[in-house]
């Protein structure tokens, strides 16, 4: 593929300030700071936004690429200047460009079906698929296969791009969420799905069962392959935030050939907000265990309140991070999660949704939340961002409040 002179001319200018800020001093001092947090000590609460919806950003993020792959790479370019310009808070941003891997995944051989209700948000009704104790076999286990020929060719093409200005380094999959129930609640409906954890528990193992299996197989040709890369540096863990340690990989790591023991895992059952402790390990933590079992550190929790349930996620082993969502009770979670684990404090993104944008009670909301969890190890997530209502300077207000915010509080 020729790349337009224009495209590569804007691409390296862009690639050049990206460059230069990464070369500042911060980001070696925020990586600390990650770090000291993912080892459970003592450090001001981090913050950092993700999910954002760039679509109501502005013109700054105006694509000005003709060609489809260097759209992409000005896409991602473009954001990282824009973050880091308006809402950094505890970002970093690397000396260096990823090229991912081309990995193709034949899934698990099920076609959801479902009525689209809105238009703008993607809300969906779903219509049952697995009926039967049957069709549990319709769930395929998948198949990974690479393409080395046109990973080879992406590389190639970003690293011309950006000769002598940011290094570029391939890259394979840094690890994956467990989120079974995401996907059997679309498959199953999810009326029918609550129903069944009384009526129909055995039905319920079964898809389960095999579901699992589906995603421990992916996992291990992955391995095989050796497909997988490390997350402890700059790059999300869970849903939370960044994943710097010192722990990870293990010390006998070959520095070739990536484990899942040498990775953060992730898993959650957002579906089971209303589902009773009991039920909850009956049906999801129990089969959890069988995948987090196979990695280093672990994380746990998305959107649904776990501040009840703190008990039983004792059991994951290496557990290290416990999602805080918008709903929890965060004095509770406070309690029960005390300096065990990183408290991944979820702030309510609605307050950015309001017809009138009123910082004042963004301000107070995070200010209670943080003073209920004082002597955790805390980290701040805004995500889920559905809208800032076309005002991105709403999220820039966000941001900076949030640091004078987490300043004061201090360690």
């Amino acid at each position: 593929m020729v790349i337009p002179a224009s495209n590569r001319a804007l691409l390296r200018d862009l690639a050049r300030r990206v460059a230069e800020v990464a070369a500042l001093p911060i980001h070696q001092e925020k990586a600390a700071m990650w770090r000291c947090l993912n080892r459970l000590e003592k450090v001001r609460p981090l913050v950092w936004i993700n999910e954002i919806p760039w679509d109501e950003m502005g013109p700054e993020l105006t694509l000005h690429c003709t060609d489809d792959f260097c759209r992409d790479q000005e896409r991602m370019l473009r954001r990282i200047l824009y973050q880091w310009e308006h809402m950094p808070c505890d970002m970093i941003v690397e000396g260096v460009l990823y090229c991912p891997l081309v990995i193709h995944d034949s899934g698990f051989g099920i076609e959801e079906k479902a009525v689209r209700t809105s238009d703008r948000y993607g809300s969906r009704h779903y219509i049952p698929v697995l009926r039967t104790e049957a069709d549990i076999e319709k769930i395929q286990m998948p198949k990974i296969t690479v393409d080395l020929e046109a990973s080879e060719r992406r590389y190639c093409q970003m690293a011309e791009i950006y000769e002598g200005i940011i290094p570029v380094v391939k890259r394979g999959a840094c690890g994956f969420w467990f989120a079974p129930w995401d996907i059997l609640c679309r498959w199953l409906g999810i009326e029918e799905m609550f129903t069944d954890m009384v009526e129909r528990p055995h039905f319920l193992h079964g898809c389960m069962e095999r579901l699992t299996a589906a995603h421990l197989a992916r996992l291990e040709q992955y391995e095989a392959q050796n497909l997988l890369a490390l997350n402890n540096g700059y790059h999300r863990v869970g849903s939370g935030g960044l994943g710097f340690t010192d722990e990870l990989p293990q010390p006998d790591f070959d520095g070739a050939h990536v484990r899942p023991m040498d990775l953060w895992g992730t898993a959650t059952a957002q579906i089971f907000s209303e589902v009773s402790p009991a039920m909850h390990e009956e049906f999801a933590l129990q089969y959890e265990r069988r995948w987090l079992e196979r990695f280093g550190l672990n994380c746990y929790g998305c959107c649904e309140p776990l501040h009840h349930k703190i008990g039983i996620l004792a059991s994951i082993p290496r557990l290290r991070r416990i999602s805080v969502s918008p709903r929890a009770d965060v004095a509770a979670a406070a309690e029960a999660i005390g300096d065990r684990y990183v408290f991944s404090l979820k702030p309510n993104p609605a307050v950015l949704a309001t017809d009138t944008w009123r910082p004042e009670v963004a301000r107070r909301e995070l200010r209670a939340s943080l003073e209920k969890a004082r002597g955790c190890r805390i980290e701040v997530i805004l995500k889920d961002i559905t809208t800032v209502r076309n005002e991105p300077q709403r999220l820039w207000e966000w941001a900076e409040m949030a640091m004078e915010v987490v300043d004061r509080l201090g360690n």
